[in-house]
């Protein structure tokens, strides 16, 4: 059986799309092909791990109608028509996000081919919505976003695929943590308040986060880990200066460190980042990106909140004076603490990549 997996843009796209494609490949006959765009992360990150990789010419579709949109539109359908070639060889094609999942889709029905999709947030995507009445199945990561598709499409609330070495947390918590107070150069007496803005960065968070850290690492039972993203290590470092008890990291490859050492997360809600801390059970601060498409950030977030284990903070509310008020009510009430953390728990689903895996065997028949 042959699978064809579309996935692109960021991480938080290709990381889930990875942990499906290894389940998959555990099954016997099972072959996946990635196909994706040459600018995004997934040129990077799939042939890394050494799966086939492939890429079509997606760009993103403009909202309104412009002499740009008419030179998208085009493109688009030239996307559409290079992508047949690569569902033609497939079984099951699945439609992980991203620009390039739209015209991979469309090959797939035009075709006839199984199209399984994954929809990360909590508000659906337009690919998604473009796809999700006459796909196979649209699995789900939060249960807000079956509302919101077209009438008649199939969903499967799966919950969001997880990276395997991010699932060890839940199990061998004990032993990361202590791996990563050596590799972060943390101090295990101390609670650690994890500040991470995503793969890329969070400019907004990080100048918050560079006048709040120090003030939280005042008290002498906490210390600060602010990931700020490759691009701002060095403005983040500059202005932090030589802070005790507070480290600054631009880009950390094993995250599963940096949540083994948490006890409690401020973040931007991306799904890939909501599904992480879900697993790891690590109560939340998190800031919705204000720009998100739809606002599915703050959906992400609220739904997140509803479940009780977040608190949130909007993007026009942030600051320093702010962050620092919001994370030390939390870390003074410990009991609260514990609730949010088994909350968490309780809305994670890590078993996310089997059940999204299950649904593209079906597809193809085997299930």
């Amino acid at each position: 059986m042959k699978v064809l997996i579309a996935a692109g843009g960021t991480a938080g796209h290709v990381f889930p799309a990875l942990a499906v494609a290894e389940r998959l490949t555990e099954e016997p006959g099972v072959q996946v092909t990635f196909v994706g765009t040459a600018g995004g992360q997934e040129a990077r990150l799939v042939p890394g791990v050494g799966f086939p990789f492939t890429t079509v010419d997606a760009r993103p579709l403009p909202r309104r109608p412009s002499p740009a949109a008419l030179v998208a539109l085009a493109a688009a359908a030239r996307a559409v028509s290079a992508s047949r070639a690569l569902v033609r060889e497939a079984d099951v094609v699945v439609g992980m996000g991203g620009y390039v999942s739209l015209p991979v889709g469309l090959a797939a029905q035009s075709l006839g081919r199984p199209l399984v999709l994954h929809e990360q947030n909590a508000v659906p995507g337009l690919a998604n919505r473009v796809l999700a009445r006459r796909a196979t199945a649209v699995c789900l990561s939060f249960e807000e976003a079956a509302a919101k598709l077209p009438r008649g499409a199939r969903s499967v609330l799966t919950g969001d695929p997880v990276r395997t070495r991010v699932l060890a947390v839940a199990r061998e918590r004990e032993r990361l943590a202590a791996e990563a107070w050596t590799a972060l150069g943390l101090d295990p007496a101390l609670r650690t308040v994890l500040i991470v803005g995503g793969s890329q960065g969070a400019r907004r968070l990080n100048e918050a986060a560079a006048s709040a850290a120090p003030e939280l690492a005042r008290a002498e039972d906490v210390q600060v880990l602010l990931l700020c993203g490759p691009a701002h290590e060095r403005a983040v470092a500059a202005a932090m200066g030589d802070r005790p008890r507070v480290r600054v990291v631009g880009f950390l490859e094993r995250m599963e460190l940096a949540y083994a050492a948490a006890d409690l997360a401020v973040a931007r809600a991306g799904a890939s980042t909501c599904a992480e801390l879900a697993v790891c059970g690590i109560p939340a601060v998190l800031v919705p990106y204000p720009y998100a498409t739809a606002r599915h950030q703050e959906a992400n977030a609220r739904a997140l909140a509803r479940a009780g284990g977040a608190v949130v903070l909007s993007d026009a509310d942030l600051s320093g004076t702010r962050l620092v008020r919001v994370v030390r009510d939390l870390l003074g009430d410990p009991e609260r603490m514990r609730a949010m953390s088994a909350a968490m728990r309780a809305w994670a689903r890590p078993d996310a990549a089997d059940a999204v895996a299950r649904e593209v065997l079906r597809a193809g028949g085997r299930g």
